[in-house]
């Protein structure tokens, strides 16, 4: 009896090993926003770190998270660090690319609380005199990943945050603009 027990029970996990094994081999979540900005107003609050302080969902998780800068201020080669809670962790992003004011593509590494190397890139179209504005973030899963994902769907659990962070760029680029029109007195 106990021998085919513990053979049902390894069944059972070989069956789920393979299940685990087959899921797809990447992720990717993105979520959109139009901002009454022009693109380059827009671009500028992706493509200098020390900007998404601002506007960044995860800034506002953990405020006293320590933070670095490296490599130039802006562009291709600018590097942010952090090291927070546990709802932050630690890691860094790096500019891998950035075509004003159409795209910016990062390097994404988390460290804790578990390591993974992804891709966030941000995309901006200008519509008239507003900025259609894409958010996404893309890379491969192993197999421990994979598992993860079984369990919890990257697509809630990050999109979310992005919708948030759209919404606060949206914000703070549509007063700046607002505030670039507005009549200076002499």
């Amino acid at each position: 009896m106990l021998k085919k027990v513990l053979i049902a029970i390894a069944a059972i996990i070989v069956i789920f090993l393979i299940i685990v094994a087959c899921q797809p081999g990447d992720f990717r979540v993105q979520r959109s926003a139009t901002i009454n900005a022009p693109a380059d107003v827009v671009f500028a609050q992706v493509n200098d770190f020390h900007k998404w302080e601002a506007w960044s969902p995860w800034a506002k998780m953990d405020p006293a998270a320590k933070n670095t800068f490296d490599g130039p201020v802006s562009g291709t080669g600018a590097m942010f660090g952090w090291k927070g809670n546990d709802k932050v962790g630690e890691g860094r992003m790096t500019i891998l690319e950035s075509t004003p004011p159409s795209l910016v593509r990062i390097k994404l590494e988390f460290i804790e609380p578990f390591p993974a190397t992804d891709t966030s890139e941000f995309t901006f179209k200008p519509e008239g005199d507003k900025t259609a504005v894409t958010w996404a973030m893309f890379g491969p899963k192993n197999f421990m990943s994979k598992m993860f994902c079984m369990f919890m769907d990257m697509d809630k659990m990050v999109g979310g945050d992005f919708e948030k962070g759209l919404a606060q760029m949206k914000e703070i680029a549509e007063a700046e603009t607002a505030k670039g029109k507005a009549p200076t007195s002499k």
